[in-house]
Order: structure tokens, then C-alpha cells, then sequence
């Protein structure tokens, strides 16, 4: 199984006080099973700027340097922005970001783990598999 892992699970998962949360112990079991987790740029950056200080730093990148990373290309972000206007027709509000992710895990076909809600309303509509 081929795995993206959401910026809020890995928020979580470097988070001492909530390890035993259930997408922790989702992530937990991919990785443990041999599961494909990858992540893109984005996701790095979110959580590089939601946590302070060096040591903080050092703990993400040692934790992404063992993992693939996909980028967007340019047809991604199209796709991304025509997913952005199909969901808002639907009366969904889906931010940037979390468009393109979801566009990443439907081209690549990827299961994505998420805490973020609006993933559920985005699968609605559009191919994108959650992992539950």
C-alpha cells in the first residue's frame, strides 16, 4: 500500500503528548507493515513552520529524509485548481494546499491519512481514497 501521510498526522506523531492517537497508530502500522509512505514538499514545509527551534528542525528532517518525496508538476496544479472549482460547485471549501495534496494522492494513487475533515467532504466528490 502507497501511503501519503497529511501534515496533521505527523503533527501528531512528533506531538510526545498524543502518540496514542488512532491516525498515529494508522501511521504506526504502515510503516511497521513495510506500506509506501511518502510526503511532498508541502507537507515538510507545514510542519517546519508549525514547530519551533532547532532541535525541532533536526527531528523533522531526520524523520524525511528516509522518506520519497513526489512534486507537483504543472498539470498537478491545474488539476488541483479544476478540483478547487468542482468542490466549491458542490458548496465544498477546499484551501490550496489541501487541493493539491489531494490531487497528488489521486494521480499517483495513493491513500492519504488525515486528521483534516475536509478530506472526507473532498472524497465525496472527487477519486480520492482515504485510509480509515
Amino acid at each position: 500500500m502507497n501511503v501519503l501521510v497529511d501534515t496533521s498526522v505527523w503533527s501528531l506523531a512528533l506531538r510526545r503528548d498524543a502518540a496514542s492517537a488512532p491516525d498515529v497508530a494508522l501511521l504506526a502500522r504502515a510503516l511497521k507493515m513495510g506500506d509506501t509512505v511518502l510526503t511532498t514538499g508541502l507537507i515538510l514545509q507545514e510542519l517546519l513552520q508549525g514547530f519551533e527551534g532547532p532541535m525541532a528542525s533536526n527531528q523533522i528532517m531526520r524523520h524525511f529524509a528516509v522518506l520519497p518525496f513526489i512534486t507537483p508538476d504543472v498539470q498537478d496544479h491545474v488539476e488541483a485548481a479544476k478540483l478547487r472549482n468542482l468542490c466549491r460547485r458542490k458548496g465544498v471549501q477546499v484551501g490550496t494546499i489541501d487541493a493539491l495534496i489531494a490531487q497528488l494522492c489521486i494521480r499517483h494513487e495513493l491513500q492519504l491519512l488525515s486528521t483534516d475533515r475536509n478530506f472526507k467532504h473532498i472524497a465525496r466528490h472527487v477519486p480520492l481514497v482515504l485510509l480509515v
